[in-house]
């Protein structure tokens, strides 16, 4: 079970400031076969899921952060995801599982005040889909 919490905070982590990888804990956990597969996807991608969360109230009360040091976005990084945003809107949402890129979008989605249920649905299911893709590729099937 601690293993499971830890998996949880490591992707909810890897999804906001923090530069972790929760791929390769995930990976990891697949190759011991502790543990249910179904299980280490439903943690990881609710983790992941919910670390965006953050990023989109960031992007939401971004006036007020945007200058902070902490900020998980650059400048030139939140400008080049708002023109995505604005270009794609809610289906640019899809590519929230990218590394640096995927991050500046959940935090321009808040800024461009996307409702929080479609934001869920559509970065949900980029980053289950992320991960079951890396568990069919780590097991074999794929």
């Amino acid at each position: 079970m601690l293993t499971l919490a830890a998996l949880f905070l490591v992707a909810f982590a890897s999804a906001t400031i923090l530069p972790l990888q929760s791929e390769a804990m995930l990976t990891a956990l697949i190759l011991a076969k502790n543990y249910s597969l179904f299980w280490l996807l439903m943690v990881a991608g609710t983790g992941n899921t919910l670390g965006a969360v953050v990023n989109w109230w960031l992007g939401k009360k971004v006036e007020n952060y945007r200058d902070r040091s902490w900020f998980p976005v650059t400048p030139e990084r939140l400008q080049q995801a708002q023109s995505w945003y604005q270009r794609y809107g809610k289906y640019s949402l899809l590519l929230s599982w990218l590394p640096i890129v995927g991050d500046a979008l959940t935090v321009a989605a808040g800024l461009m005040r996307e409702p929080l249920p479609v934001f869920i649905v559509f970065v949900a299911t980029a980053k289950f889909a992320r991960y079951i893709v890396l568990a069919l590729v780590v097991t074999g099937i794929f």
